[in-house]
């Protein structure tokens, strides 16, 4: 009997594990951050992909280099380091740890710029939403602002719609698919920091910053 009764625990297990494989993987992607980001920076880096600095923040520049590492090596280009582009570069990893203990804190962080994006950006062209979205992200990545989604969105004077109220207003559903693509690692802009409508900007010093392109009724400078 129980010898019976092993056996019939064992193929219960089996039947788990069949069931419920452990996605014991990393995901790290743009705006992720933490250790494994540095070891994937340091990596690229030390191979010649990578010329930025090794801080843990998986911004634009990591972002390129992952999908130049993946085209060298004939992984998917997605820029996106999963297990399979782990594997290639010789990380071992339990998990992003990043992303695994910061669930709440991303879900903060897609609110908050799909508000920014609905105050900024309703009623421009989907691309244009996009854009605004990576604006935020790539100060995010920039040494000259704030490192955080909150911290660049609430930086003194930065957004129109934070001194007016209008970052309160719930975002609509196409605002909030606008940010995730952005997050997804969507950059429209090819890495701009500001943007303005010349219809309404009041600062002359923001058309002095070098034009990049135009998208809706919004520049798009570095």
């Amino acid at each position: 009997m129980k010898i019976k009764h092993l056996c019939i625990i064992l193929i219960l297990l089996m039947i788990l594990i069949i069931a419920f494989p452990v996605c014991n993987y990393a995901l790290s992607k743009y705006g992720s951050r933490g250790e494994e980001v540095k070891k994937i920076q340091e990596k690229l880096k030390a191979w010649g992909y990578y010329s930025g600095s090794v801080d843990g923040i998986y911004g634009s520049q990591t972002f390129e280099a992952v999908k130049k590492f993946q085209r060298k090596n004939n992984l998917s280009v997605d820029g996106i380091a999963g297990q399979k582009t782990l594997a290639a570069l010789g990380i071992t990893s339990g998990g992003n740890s990043s992303n695994k203990n910061q669930t709440t804190s991303n879900n903060t962080d897609l609110n908050l710029l799909s508000k920014l994006v609905h105050a900024e950006a309703r009623g421009e062209p989907y691309k244009g939403m996009v854009a605004v979205a990576a604006t935020v992200l790539n100060r995010v990545a920039n040494s000259k602002f704030p490192n955080t989604i909150a911290g660049v969105i609430y930086q003194s004077g930065a957004y129109t719609c934070v001194s007016d109220g209008q970052i309160n207003l719930a975002a609509n559903e196409q605002s909030r698919k606008a940010a995730q693509d952005a997050i997804n690692g969507w950059d429209p802009t090819s890495g701009c920091i500001y943007y303005f409508n010349p219809n309404t900007a009041t600062s002359g010093w923001i058309w002095s910053r070098p034009q990049v392109m135009t998208i809706g009724s919004h520049i798009f400078c570095k």
